[in-house]
């Protein structure tokens, strides 16, 4: 297969949620060229409410994996950094999403791309915006910047600015 653009949601809502973050970003960098990650986010849960808040990013990867084998690599990241699936949009160490890969419209009972609420969730178009606001949405045909507006913008979505919140590889020396 030839290599393929992805943008990625990450997510995170128990123990040192920026660590975990950053040894997800450490560890998709063994598997796809990690080209850009955004700044950290920290968001109300969706779904569940009566748990933690999440801290939020987006990132770039260029890669050589299919659509569903990048989806197995997030899963086994998202296992290795202890994501245990016992309720559904409840807490967890780390969530990654495939958001979108190139212009792909796929729909698979295991995988949706374009990411099925990509364009509802300011957690995770704020992030998204941040690296890539001109990117156009495949089915909608709106840039990333037009679905954030729709969503009524930053509201609810601030900027995670503790020290030690930047989890760019490169920028840390623990990725």
């Amino acid at each position: 297969m030839t290599e393929a653009t992805a943008y990625l949601g990450l997510g995170s809502n128990l123990g040192d949620r920026a660590e975990y973050l950053r040894q997800a970003v450490a560890l998709l960098g063994r598997r796809a060229a990690v080209q850009a990650v955004s700044s950290l986010y920290e968001t109300a849960p969706w779904g569940a409410h009566e748990q933690p808040p999440f801290l939020n990013a987006a990132c770039r990867v260029r890669t050589g994996l299919s659509p569903v084998d990048l989806l197995h690599a997030l899963q086994r990241i998202e296992t290795t950094l202890g994501r245990q699936r016992q309720q559904h949009w409840g807490p967890r160490t780390v969530d990654l999403d495939i958001l979108l890969y190139d212009d792909l419209v796929l729909e698979r009972p295991d995988l949706v791309i374009p990411h099925p609420l990509l364009h509802e969730r300011a957690f995770v178009l704020v992030p998204l915006a941040e690296i890539a606001p001109a990117l156009r949405h495949p089915r909608l045909g709106k840039t990333v910047a037009e679905l954030l507006a729709e969503v009524g913008g930053r509201e609810g979505v601030r900027r995670w600015g503790a020290p030690g919140a930047d989890i760019r590889p490169g920028r840390d020396e623990r990725v």
